[in-house]
């Protein structure tokens, strides 16, 4: 029998990965897809409903979608309460979104909001409902999943704006604009001075949610939610240090070293090791700020502000290292708007038995 840690968590993650495989999809026709999106909430109540859409594993999760309705219909009245409201307003933000760019950097956390905030704010409701933990703020829920969000925004520039039949952009105009004159003007090579000034104003824009994450981690008190929650986390901070001040995320695809990535999954079991994770992925961060760069002092203003942080837990002294020799190659695996099925499988994997 499948514990909390796989069960719930798996069924909300599978109706969020199907609402947002609709949106993904640029092929559906904006007057077919809003529709879809809106009533979302109200289709995982019917054990027939699918639509195909999306492509390979996706589109396998769309057509034979009356799986993930008939495992939702088993679940309690209140978690299937949980899922079906944040369901709801996370299809209702993305239809608005269908229709509206992202101009403001308001725009930018209301987009994610929609996204991944209530992803996180979702997932702390079911880990209240299940007695498992405290129930955070929506505040600090939310930063959770912005943190991820951006992180992957940032990342998936090129895809993104290579998609076909048509671009999706998530980079709000507030700031590219200050660099080009068009989004997609920043993969050419002519532009990569204006290029990389504009992603290290998207990772800076990004680091304002790390100490809510920070806060929202240390208050965790089940361990397999625990690790479910920071590994996610640990791989955004360590891909943010990546993609700084790297023209290469312009040119083709950043990929994080397995091994690297199975050293974070394999030393994430504290508080402490996130707060020495943090720390050192921030440090390889800060060394990488150009003192020429126009956002140079923001930016490090802000790793201070997490380091001082890190710091104050009195961890760092306890901690193996994350810095290595050489230029770092991180990535993010980690899905999008969500907390991964790899922590999602790894929490289940490591979770004690329960009387």
């Amino acid at each position: 029998m499948l514990t909390f840690a796989v069960l719930q968590v798996c069924i909300f993650y599978l109706v969020l990965r199907a609402l947002d495989t609709v949106e993904d999809d640029t092929s559906i026709a904006t007057d077919v897809k809003v529709p879809i999106l809106i009533a979302f909430h109200r289709h995982i109540y019917d054990r027939d409903w699918h639509f195909s859409c999306g492509t390979k594993d996706y589109k396998v999760l769309m057509d034979q979608f009356h799986h993930v309705s008939t495992a939702f219909l088993e679940l309690g009245k209140g978690y299937q309460e949980a899922i079906e409201d944040i369901t709801k307003r996370m299809g209702a933000g993305m239809a608005k979104f269908i229709c509206k760019e992202v101009e403001t950097v308001d725009d930018y956390d209301e987009y994610c909001h929609y996204v991944a905030g209530l992803v996180g704010l979702g997932l702390s409701k079911l880990f209240h409902a299940a007695d498992k933990e405290d129930l955070a703020s929506d505040s600090l829920s939310n930063s959770m999943g912005l943190f991820l969000q951006k992180t992957n925004i940032i990342r998936d520039y090129l895809e993104d704006i290579n998609e076909i039949p048509k671009s999706r952009m998530f980079w709000p105009r507030q700031i590219w604009s200050k660099y080009v004159n068009k989004l997609e003007d920043l993969k050419y090579e002519e532009n990569s001075d204006k290029a990389v000034q504009c992603l290290n104003d998207m990772v800076t824009n990004a680091l304002i949610h790390v100490e809510d994450c920070l806060k929202y981690m240390a208050a965790l008190r089940d361990p397999a939610i625990f690790k479910f929650c920071a590994i996610p986390q640990i791989m955004a901070i360590g891909t943010l240090a990546l993609c700084y001040n790297n023209i290469e995320l312009f040119r083709g695809v950043v990929k994080m070293r397995r091994g690297l990535t199975a050293k974070v999954i394999d030393r994430t079991k504290s508080m402490d090791d996130v707060y020495g994770a943090f720390f050192d992925f921030s440090s390889i961060l800060k060394s990488k700020v150009d003192k020429n760069d126009p956002n140079a002092t923001k930016t490090l203003s802000r790793l201070e502000a997490v380091q001082k942080t890190c710091r104050a837990s009195g961890a760092l002294s306890k901690r193996k290292s994350y810095i290595v020799k050489g230029e770092p190659s991180y990535n993010s695996t980690l899905i999008v708007a969500l907390f991964i099925i790899l922590a999602i499988v790894y929490a289940y994997l490591s979770a004690s038995p329960r009387i």
